[in-house]
């Protein structure tokens, strides 16, 4: 018994490489959802806890030894700049339903830009 798929299998291998490319791309839709989802939160946790009303000096403070804590234990992507674009994102869209709703369709990048959008 060979162990090489024959020429007249093309079409199996077809269907089969066509299921993966379909699973790998609802991975990473359900992956950028999730991560979506937890920026949200993040923005929200740093925004409602941390830089909330008068103590926004110390929050600055917070959120940079809260950047280098991350980005420690996780890696790239915790910087200052990144959690304060987290909390630009939940500070624009404040309603968890719609982000839930959306970010199936939208990327991190998409959100940053409407983010930073003006409107009126």
């Amino acid at each position: 018994m060979t162990n090489k798929i024959q020429p007249s299998n093309h079409g199996f291998v077809d269907d089969v490489s066509i299921l993966i490319a379909q699973a790998k791309q609802r991975t990473a839709i359900a992956v950028n959802n999730e991560l979506t989802l937890l920026y949200w939160h993040v923005g929200q946790r740093i925004s409602q806890e941390v830089l909330a009303g008068e103590r926004a000096d110390y929050g600055k403070q917070v959120v940079s030894t809260l950047s280098k804590s991350l980005t420690a234990q996780f890696g790239r992507g915790w910087g200052q700049r990144n959690l304060m674009q987290m909390v630009k994102f939940y500070d624009v869209f404040r309603e968890l339903s719609i982000v839930q709703t959306v970010s199936a369709q939208l990327s991190w990048s998409h959100f940053v830009i409407l983010s930073n959008l003006r409107f009126g």
